[in-house]
């Protein structure tokens, strides 16, 4: 079953996720579960071990979070691209990171990235620092901590790091 599955959880999350962006229909049902069995399959030696959630309540708060970071930040974004030109302030700067589970800080990232006016564009070699761009760091020692507090904290937790 391992071969068949090699990361389940993967696989419901790529079968959802097709679903929801191309609709219920029966083809779509049926290629979104040939790409959930067949992308796991071929990016299973890729993958740097396997995540262990150690906290699945974290889990849960910290997806909260997420989604109304995402909320608040598209609110903010549109409002600055409307905006005046000149009240934008983009800036690139390095987040020194404490998490080092491979896959919280690939979480991180993600989240990072998907948060409307900030990405992930780098990380060091010896996966200690983040490179970001913030569409608008106006304070980036605030951005830096609310980063810290609000994401790799509860990541840490997640995937059973003690400080």
């Amino acid at each position: 079953m391992r071969r068949v599955f090699p990361a389940p959880l993967l696989s419901v999350v790529l079968y959802a996720g097709w679903l929801l962006l191309n609709g219920l229909t029966a083809g779509h049902a049926v290629l979104g579960a040939l790409l959930a069995v067949i992308i796991p399959v071929l990016t299973d030696r890729f993958r740097e071990g396997r995540p262990h959630v150690r906290n699945w309540p974290a889990a849960f708060r910290l997806g909260l979070v997420v989604l109304r970071d995402i909320v608040v930040s598209n609110l903010e974004v549109a409002r600055l691209v409307v905006g005046p030109e000149r009240r934008i302030e983009p800036r690139f700067f390095w987040l020194q990171l404490d998490i080092r589970d491979p896959h919280g800080i690939v979480s991180l990232a993600g989240i990072i990235t998907m948060t409307p006016g900030t990405l992930s564009a780098d990380l060091t070699g010896d996966r200690r620092h983040l490179l970001i761009h913030a569409l608008n760091a106006g304070d980036e020692a605030a951005m830096v901590a609310a980063i810290k507090e609000r994401y790799e904290r509860p990541l840490m937790t997640i995937f059973g790091e003690s400080r």
